[in-house]
């Protein structure tokens, strides 16, 4: 191959965050029961294995991740200018159309995370090759590179030609339809990684967004209209005044003033000072999702804020009990549902849809929610066409009714202040006047220093004796 790892010595290759995501989206696409189909194509007179089509790449894309015909066209031009797909028909075409032009996927060893940073040698020998399998006719870009190079590395120009003509010995030898879809492999591999005049660099730039609305819009004079009015509205908006956003963060700042070992340290104690490990076997135990008595800090944090009682799951399985005595628990079952809906699988998110509408929504549902009628009727028209955010608006509509409603309920509700006096507090060790100083080590001299007696050698001791 053209292409392979660098000598010793040189570094490897910065990975680049948004080349595993399209990693992973390739390999879920080549995925033999779920991905794209994918057949052998006839081109011409060869049959090339393995291809799929631009409009089934469209297809599987908006099927996957429920986004418009546009999105998927955007997305999957961004795996074919980064490397992941290539086309059979026209080699330096990096768009992805939406009919039967046919690509196939990248080998990975083609992948741009997993190979080493290009060498010139490598390129040249790919150039040399294509020189001599087209006798010379090469691009404008590729012939002005090709010159340079053999500059660059003439005292090695040898091996190059070697090297290619070997390479293409070698290719001789397979069938029609592997030979192409190497040369579309290597032409492809070099175009992200030699990019012609003019066209971006994916490796450095990173990849392209979208093009927007606001960009496509004609700068006319309702647009200006619009933009005035929108600054109007901007000025015209209420603001929060300094005064307040200090008293907020003062009362802020002493609420969660109890809670901050930086400040006040600690129970039972701080390792890093008092040498005491007690800290970390405690710890764990004390603050684990379930445990038979809570501390008091953890308990007092639920009453910081709603939030907080919802991220502890303890706390959350408290507001839970106290619910089911106010015959309100399906509220938190619901919110529950969405979080789970949110996070869980894509592949299980209609199910999962159909499941908390039959459960919470559907008239005569077993555990119906009070919504409201507009709130109702965006949720069923998001059911049309599942996804994980379809009933965003429902949740918040439950979150914010149990936050004004149950929540100042549950804090002044005698199971809370029950759960406070019976909160455990952790036994404070001894501490040092000055934490901050360590008591010094002293070495044990050595014992041929010591007395006799302080050896407790018995005949000393008895004649002194």
């Amino acid at each position: 191959m053209a292409a392979g790892p660098a000598p010793p010595g040189r570094p490897p290759r910065e990975q680049m965050p948004h080349l595993s995501k399209m990693e992973r989206m390739v390999l879920s696409m080549q995925d033999p029961d779920q991905g794209v189909k994918m057949r052998s194509q006839r081109l011409l007179i060869t049959v090339v294995p393995h291809a799929v089509t631009g409009n089934d790449i469209v297809e599987w894309l908006i099927h996957k991740y429920c986004i418009s015909e546009e999105e998927a066209l955007h997305l999957g031009t961004l795996l074919l200018r980064h490397g992941y797909l290539y086309p059979l028909q026209d080699p330096g075409s990096l768009v992805l159309r939406p009919d039967e032009t046919l690509y196939r996927f990248q080998t990975p060893y083609f992948w741009m995370s997993t190979l080493w940073p290009t060498a010139e040698l490598d390129y040249a020998i790919y150039l040399a090759k294509k020189n001599i399998r087209k006798h010379g006719a090469l691009v404008d870009h590729e012939k002005e590179r090709y010159d340079q190079l053999h500059r660059k590395i003439n005292h090695t120009w040898d091996l190059v030609v070697m090297q290619a003509r070997e390479q293409l010995r070698a290719a001789k030898q397979r069938r029609k339809g592997d030979r192409l879809v190497i040369a579309c492999q290597e032409q492809m591999y070099w175009l992200v990684n030699r990019p012609p005049p003019g066209v971006p660099n994916v490796l450095e730039q990173g990849p392209e967004r979208g093009s927007s609305i606001a960009r496509q819009m004609q700068k006319n004079t309702d647009f200006y209209k619009r933009e005035i009015e929108c600054c109007r509205k901007a000025l015209g908006r209420t603001r929060v005044k300094s005064s307040v956003s200090l008293e907020a963060y003062l009362k802020f700042s002493s609420q969660h003033r109890s809670h901050d070992p930086i400040m006040l340290g600690c129970l039972p104690s701080n390792p890093w000072i008092t040498g005491d490990d007690t800290y970390w076997d405690t710890y764990w135990v004390m603050n684990a999702p379930s445990v038979a008595v809570p501390t008091k800090l953890r308990v007092e944090r639920w009453g910081f804020s709603f939030q907080e009682l919802l991220k502890d799951p303890m706390g959350r399985a408290h507001f839970m009990d106290f619910l089911r005595k106010e015959f309100s628990a399906e509220n938190l079952s619901f919110w529950e549902a969405c979080e789970e809906l949110r996070h869980g699988g894509q592949a299980q998110v209609p199910v999962l849809v159909d499941a908390v509408y039959q459960q919470f929504l559907a008239p005569g549902a077993a555990r119906w929610v009070n919504i409201d009628s507009q709130t109702m009727e965006r949720t069923l028209e998001g059911l049309s066409r599942p996804h994980r955010y379809v009933l965003d608006a429902a949740q918040l509509h439950i979150y914010m009714l149990m936050k004004k409603d149950s929540y100042p309920r549950f804090l002044k509700s005698d199971m809370y202040k029950g759960l406070l006096a019976e909160a455990v507090i952790p036994p404070e060790t001894k501490r040092r006047v000055f934490p901050f100083m360590r008591k010094p080590r002293h070495s044990s001299p050595s014992p041929a220093l010591l007395p006799a007696a302080a050896l407790g050698d018995p005949a000393t001791a008895t004649g002194e004796a």
